[in-house]
């Protein structure tokens, strides 16, 4: 008689029970979507890191080869007219007496980088006591000679199809018997700044444009949205114009990168007049770029604070700016900060304001300061993506693993800030 009854005139214990089995299902087709949603993001994020480190791990080793140096010549000379580059040259053809004519000779030499003529005069800055003496050298290999050790140029394939002719892989085979092909760690990536050549390419450059450059950009962005943050939550009044700026303030956040670059290249470098392709203006862009990040952050740090701390405080005869200052800016601070270096790892890795500043620039010097021309390491990577040496991918690869790495540890440190210094209520 039960099944004949209406819907609405059923025992309640069957319609509680039914009501909460259906509740029971959806929440377990919630958590699996939720939980594929999960696996899908961290399988996705799985290929691209395998992608990127299968491609760029071997750029951190580079081939070297042996060179026998007679630093006991008489045009070696401890002064800077001495020709390093010939001294070079001479080692190599040393290694090779039956290579006789001029185009054979300058295939030779394609098998070692360009810039042996340099590590022979480090190697005699570094060591003077070389001076009179035969010493073997290791230098470093071409970049085609690099990917044909690491086995990306196919010897299979026709001579037309690769960068290195017969004679080269013969003269290449001579130097391996003889023991003088090695892989070694590529300090150079990590000590030298950009090059035209791949073998001589390095990351130091862009890191020092980037550290200078958010360097800037903290000391603008931090007092500034912290000071606007407070002011809106605790001091400003409450009433139409304050709405206004702070949905504006929201509405900045969402507004793309690159607009903040149009606005750096209309009033920072062709109105105030601040040096194109230089950390400071870089600095200020990303500033620009960031303040609203920090300022929604430290107001949701601020709004954290329970009231009771600023009753008790005011209770007690504080001022209002008595009760900010002592009490509840530093139980905000960790927010704050955790707020900050989440913005910092953001501008770290913006690319499109910069390019509108001209730190597109190929700067083959160490930035030493502010106003010195420098690139950041995204702009480093968008410029080797652009080139066309199969030696460069390697290197782009490498790079953004680095630029990974030290956003991974900017956002760890964010983590363990939060997880050292806040508080729970």
């Amino acid at each position: 008689m039960t099944d004949n009854m209406p819907r609405s005139i059923q025992s309640g214990p069957d319609l509680s029970a039914a009501r909460i089995a259906r509740r029971n299902r959806s929440e377990r087709w919630f958590r699996q979507l939720g939980i594929l949603a999960i696996g899908s993001a961290l399988l996705m994020l799985a290929v691209l890191m395998t992608s990127i480190t299968s491609k760029g791990y071997s750029a951190f080793w580079q081939t070297q080869i042996a060179i026998n140096v007679n630093f006991a010549s008489s045009d070696v000379l401890p002064t800077e007219k001495v020709n390093f580059r010939g001294l070079a040259r001479r080692s190599i053809r040393a290694l090779f007496p039956d290579v006789k004519s001029r185009r054979d000779k300058r295939a030779l030499y394609k098998l070692f980088s360009n810039g042996i003529g340099y590590e022979l005069r480090d190697a005699i800055q570094r060591d003077p006591s070389l001076l009179g003496q035969s010493k073997r050298i290791w230098v470093k290999a071409s970049a085609d000679t690099d990917m044909l050790v690491k086995g990306f140029i196919e010897r299979a394939v026709k001579q037309s199809d690769r960068r290195l002719s017969d004679k080269q892989l013969t003269w290449f085979d001579r130097l391996e018997k003889d023991g003088r092909i090695a892989k070694r760690f590529n300090l150079t990536f990590f000590t030298q700044a950009d090059s035209r050549e791949p073998e001589q390419a390095g990351i130091l450059g862009a890191l020092i444009g980037s550290i200078l450059t958010l360097s800037v950009t903290l000391l603008l962005v931090f007092p500034v949205g912290v000071a606007a943050a407070i002011y809106l939550e605790e001091f400003a009044p409450k009433n139409r114009w304050s709405d206004v700026i702070e949905v504006n303030i929201n509405n900045l956040a969402a507004v793309p990168s690159i607009v903040f670059g149009l606005l750096g290249l209309a009033v920072l470098l062709n109105w105030v007049g601040l040096p194109r392709s230089t950390p400071i203006a870089g600095g200020v862009v990303l500033a620009l770029m960031t303040l609203p990040t920090i300022i929604i952050s430290s107001r949701s740090a601020l709004k954290a604070v329970p009231p009771s701390i600023r009753e008790a405080a005011i209770g007690m005869g504080a001022s209002p700016l008595q009760t900010v200052s002592h009490h509840v800016l530093p139980l905000a601070m960790p927010g704050m900060m955790t707020g900050a270096i989440i913005g910092m790892a953001q501008a770290l890795g913006e690319t499109a304001p910069l390019l509108m500043i001209g730190m597109v620039a190929f700067i083959v010097d160490v930035p030493g300061g502010f106003t010195d021309a420098a690139t950041v390491l995204p702009v480093q990577i968008f410029l080797w993506a652009d080139a066309p040496e199969r030696a460069f991918v390697e290197k782009t690869s490498a790079a953004i693993m680095v630029l990974v790495a030290f956003l991974i540890a900017m956002n760890l440190f964010a983590i363990l800030m939060r997880k050292k210094f806040e508080r729970r209520w």
